[in-house]
């Protein structure tokens, strides 16, 4: 039986017929499990009314039971009715989608829009052989289709068929493929591992990414409740925290260990919370290379297959927060169009390509394979101006820490006015690091920026990539014949800030030179 059989009579079926498909009845369980993602996405908006109601919930513990009922009642009617409305049909170059419940939505979507090709496998859509396909169009910030509930076999048909159409060369990217010498085909060449996560990868990565403050400020409203709970369980295993902390029957070295291995009880706590993330996310990760086609795919519960098209990537950028400069590990991310990688979530992976925790050879080796003459770690990064640190400590930093010293020695509080003192210190410091961190460089084909604090952070991309540029220059920077450089992308702008005047002038006639004489797209 040929294997694009499946594909085959679907299209056929669909042409023939005129005939809308149908989704599997396990798209019941996905619409489901979106709704419950979506309400409980939005339980930070609910903390503060739960927070006020819990003493009428404690004495009303049955309010529960109805709340509960109407709930899952309203996650059966949604997740069914989403899959009654679902409909979707092929054709040889486009998809159409019809759905939406109240709102009903039509989407014709042409196989030559289409920048981005996602397969997902929820577990449950693992265990029956199913996958949903996520497509992603050039122009917006949120996925355009998803066919949510297809066969497995037929899903990656379809994937190989709009991979396809998309090697096909046109005038819009003749220029890019000539340059790279090769084009986008899927059918010719076989993958090539560039590079793949084992556990004790996820392990550091979840230790350097932790975002314990995350968590911890979710909690707040229920620090009290969560506090007496703790000690009513802890007295009910014999143990006495007030007595533990009791100055009067303990020594100060004693109550000071305990306060210790108490806070590294809950940091440990935490940090497991954040390395099971890492794990759930990451595991399984592999990322290889088809062409100039670059393919993610790991997950745990949900497998994600992410496909990158090189001519969709904007930037990399080699990050490196403190941990990772004492793990000796770094944090690259390859962002895409409308990749808003900033804001997205561990959970959210799917929209973006990360290598996590890799070492500097690994990202240097991988760097050099998307762009192959760049000169990152060789070319010489100009500082900015060190009226950076007068802005920063003398007018801003400086006046604060006048003000609270003068005002607690007045009071002859000679402590405090030492702390405050360190405080500074410690400060200007942290300032003069972002200050040495920050460089700008470019050359004939990359624009290259640095920066960090104890970390340093290095981006790099094509000049003809940049859609938009941007000259400030305030009275005080003008004055010091300064300026600051905003480049926009399409994943998102980069700033080279207080750069000296000339320079700021010859980087953006530099990269809009680029722009108009390279004829490369930017996508």
């Amino acid at each position: 039986m040929d294997s694009s059989e499946p594909l085959q009579d679907l299209k056929h079926q669909a042409h023939t017929e005129d005939q809308w498909q149908r989704l599997s009845p396990i798209a019941i369980l996905y619409f489901a499990v979106g709704f419950l993602r979506g309400i409980f996405g939005n339980v930070v908006y609910l903390l503060p009314a739960l927070a006020f109601s819990y003493s009428s919930l404690q004495k009303h513990p049955y309010i529960w039971l109805p709340t509960i009922t109407l709930l899952i009642s309203l996650m059966f009617i949604v997740a069914v009715w989403s899959f009654q409305v679902y409909r979707f049909r092929f054709s040889e170059n486009n998809v159409e989608i019809r759905s939406g419940i109240f709102s009903k939505k039509q989407l014709n979507l042409p196989f030559e829009r289409i920048q981005n090709v996602k397969l997902e496998q929820p577990i449950y859509y693992r265990l029956t052989g199913f996958a949903c396909l996520q497509l992603d169009t050039a122009g917006s910030a949120k996925q355009e289709a998803k066919l949510v509930a297809l066969p497995l076999e037929l899903a990656e048909q379809l994937k190989q068929q709009i991979l396809s159409h998309k090697s096909e060369p046109t005038e819009a990217n003749q220029h890019e493929i000539e340059n790279n010498g090769t084009n986008n085909s899927t059918n010719s060449v076989h993958e090539q591992l560039l590079n793949q996560r084992s556990l004790s990868d996820l392990v550091i990565h979840g230790i350097t990414s932790n975002r314990v403050w995350i968590i911890l400020g979710g909690l707040a409203p229920f620090y009290d409740n969560i506090a007496e709970k703790l000690n009513q369980t802890l007295n009910s295993l014999g143990i006495d925290l007030k007595e533990l902390f009791n100055l009067e029957t303990h020594a100060v070295w004693q109550v000071t260990l305990f306060a210790l291995s108490l806070t590294m009880l809950v940091m440990m706590l935490m940090l497991s919370f954040s390395i099971l993330g890492s794990i759930v996310s990451f595991y399984g990760y592999t990322l290889s290379k088809s062409a100039n086609r670059y393919i993610r795919r790991s997950g745990l519960l949900t497998k994600h297959e992410v496909s990158m098209p090189l001519s969709r990537l904007q930037l990399v950028m080699q990050k490196q927060d403190w941990l990772d400069v004492l793990l000796k590990r770094i944090n690259l991310k390859l962002e895409q169009s409308n990749a808003q990688l900033d804001h997205a979530s561990p959970s959210a992976v799917s929209n973006k390509i990360l290598v996590p925790s890799i070492t500097p050879l690994q990202s240097k080796a991988l760097i050099d394979d998307l762009y192959p003459d760049n000169q990152l770690f060789n070319i010489g990064f100009m500082p900015i101006s060190g009226f950076y640190l007068v802005r920063t400590i003398g007018y801003f930093l400086l006046p604060i820490w006048v003000l609270l010293e003068s005002f607690v020695l007045y009071h002859h509080n000679i402590k405090v006015a030492g702390v405050l003192v360190g405080l500074f210190a410690v400060f200007s410091g942290l300032f003069y690091l972002r200050w040495r961190r920050w460089g700008v460089a470019f050359d004939e084909q990359y624009v290259y920026l640095r920066r960090g604090l104890i970390g340093i952070d290095y981006v790099c991309f094509p000049t003809y990539k940049v859609q938009q540029s941007q000259f400030k220059q305030s009275v005080m920077m003008k004055k010091h014949q300064l300026a600051s450089v905003k480049l926009i992308l399409a994943s998102g702008s980069v700033t080279a800030p207080l750069l000296p005047q000339d320079v700021a002038y010859k980087l953006i006639n530099h990269c809009l030179y680029k722009v108009e004489s390279s004829k490369i797209s930017w996508m």
